[in-house]
């Protein structure tokens, strides 16, 4: 994603995932990414094609790197919400629970109880981005 933080910064303006030929471009660092970040949230592959936006089957013909596939915009949405939460994360824990923390049950308004990844595939995008900025807010980023 460092070249969409770089693409952004040259520009002045913020990098958004409407034209093909951008999604083209990025699609195969984003889902190298998300494949690094669902091993990391040990997601199991129906938690990971969720959160992704994709069917099961979908999901497993995806993993495979040789796989050469242009995502959607929605899809480098949720990658891109999903990568700010992981390094949300890890900024706010130093140790393995930056990882565990979306696994284990929260009792906190967002998530009723739930693991934070539970909630975040039922409930879908707008979920996540509030994950996004409740993480933000809880590591003072706000």
């Amino acid at each position: 994603m460092a070249e969409l933080v770089e693409l952004t910064r040259k520009s002045g303006t913020r990098q958004g995932f409407a034209a093909e030929q951008d999604r083209q471009r990025l699609s195969k660092t984003a889902l190298k990414a998300y494949r690094r970040l669902a091993g990391q949230w040990k997601l199991t592959g129906a938690q990971a094609a969720a959160l992704l936006g994709v069917s099961t089957s979908t999901w497993e013909r995806m993993k495979p790197e040789a796989g050469a596939k242009t995502l959607s915009q929605d899809q480098m949405t949720r990658i891109s919400v999903l990568t700010g939460i992981y390094k949300g994360l890890h900024l706010l824990f130093a140790d393995d629970m930056a990882d565990r923390w979306l696994q284990l049950d929260n009792s906190g308004p967002l998530f009723d109880g739930r693991p934070p990844v539970a909630a975040m595939v039922e409930e879908g995008i707008p979920l996540m981005l509030e994950v996004r900025r409740y993480i933000d807010a809880v590591r003072g980023g706000l």
